[in-house]
């Protein structure tokens, strides 16, 4: 874990050792995603209150956030969660209640609730962004390279080690997709014991050619550095690595999970109107629209989505289609759903961290 104070000051962004009163803790991904954060809503933000922004990392899960309202020391503000652990965390009172009525309309009028999809709002979350899990592999080392999820899971076909993030999350819908299962029926399945099962017969066949990881980056370093030959990664991570880094990483889109980032505030959060108006600035559609110039993840918001235009660094790369939701890249996606893992996480993680123990 690492922290970074944000400061706008002559102009300049500073690293400053502590918090003051009055700076907010925005706790995110870290890597080329938080940075699209800095500069889409950070420093805007700002400048435009005054207000220091206290930018942290973090890997996911609950156990910080419940961590510190148990110990009635919060020192996070807004967090950047996943829509899971966000609908567990609003039920286990660890969220704090969000009214949609401080989200800005559209530039058009367009009230925020009917600009959002559905299950974007809910009473502890705001959606934000969309982002993807896919797979990924390096064209200098595979040529030709995987076309489908079944590559992946083909140890024949394509030799060599595979990354896949320690969660059984995504990992289990691509592992049942890969086995024949149509994407819109995947939990459906998942919701049997039988698909269960079926799921991790099919991630048993390349167990052992699996490297875990937790960290996002790490997905991106573990191809570089050729210790996989593919690997599971989040789109906007191999994006950064092969657009902007010049590395020969190329995406498969197909069984890609799609999943909408949210904002939440930490119950008892020392800074909650700050956090609120935080939240509210992050939601127009015109900043949503930034932070898609900088990283490929889509805006939650419709009229964002239609605002996408080029790289911010760069007038000639077009971002719209590097974004998970681009029509060519929907043809075989999961849409994750967020009820089935608020119902099923922790029985899952259980079953799933068992399963690694197996050895």
């Amino acid at each position: 874990m690492r922290l970074f104070a944000l400061f706008l000051a002559a102009g300049t962004w500073l690293a400053a050792s502590g918090a003051l009163a009055g700076d907010l803790t925005v706790v995110s991904w870290g890597g080329p995603y938080t940075q699209s954060q800095v500069e889409a809503y950070h420093k805007p933000w700002t400048a435009r209150t005054g207000h220091r922004v206290l930018s942290e990392d973090y890997s996911g899960g609950l156990s910080e956030i419940k961590s510190q309202v148990m110990a009635g020391n919060v020192t996070w503000d807004v967090v950047d969660i996943e829509a899971a652990e966000g609908l567990l965390g609003c039920d286990e009172g660890l969220l704090e209640e969000i009214d949609p009525a401080v989200l800005p309309p559209a530039p058009d009028g367009t009230p925020a609730e009917q600009d959002f999809p559905e299950g974007a709002i809910s009473p502890c979350m705001i959606g934000h962004v969309v982002a993807s899990m896919v797979f990924a592999y390096d064209r200098d080392r595979l040529s030709p390279g995987p076309t489908t999820i079944r590559d992946f899971f083909d140890l024949e076909k394509f030799p060599g080690r595979r990354g896949m993030r320690r969660s059984p999350k995504a990992v289990l819908e691509m592992a049942l997709v890969a086995d024949g299962v149509l994407p819109d029926q995947v939990y459906e399945v998942l919701a049997t014991p039988e698909g269960v099962n079926r799921a991790f017969v099919r991630l048993d066949s390349i167990k052992e050619q699996v490297v875990w990881w937790e960290a996002s980056s790490h997905a991106t370093q573990l191809l570089a550095d050729g210790e996989v030959v593919m690997s599971m990664a989040y789109n906007g991570r191999i994006f950064d690595a092969s657009e902007l880094e010049g590395r020969s990483l190329a995406i498969v889109w197909d069984a890609q999970v799609l999943e909408i980032g949210h904002w939440a505030i930490v119950k008892g959060a020392p800074n909650r109107d700050l956090a609120l108006d935080y939240i509210a600035f992050a939601s127009k559609p015109e900043n949503m629209a930034v932070q898609a110039s900088w990283i490929s993840y889509a805006p939650v918001r419709h009229t964002a989505s239609e605002m996408i235009g080029s790289h911010h660094s760069n007038p000639e790369l077009d971002m719209r289609p590097h974004m998970p939701t681009w029509p060519d890249n929907l043809k075989t996606v999961v849409w994750q759903d967020v009820e089935f893992w608020a119902d099923y996480l922790d029985e899952l993680n259980e079953r799933f961290n068992a399963w690694l123990a197996e050895g």
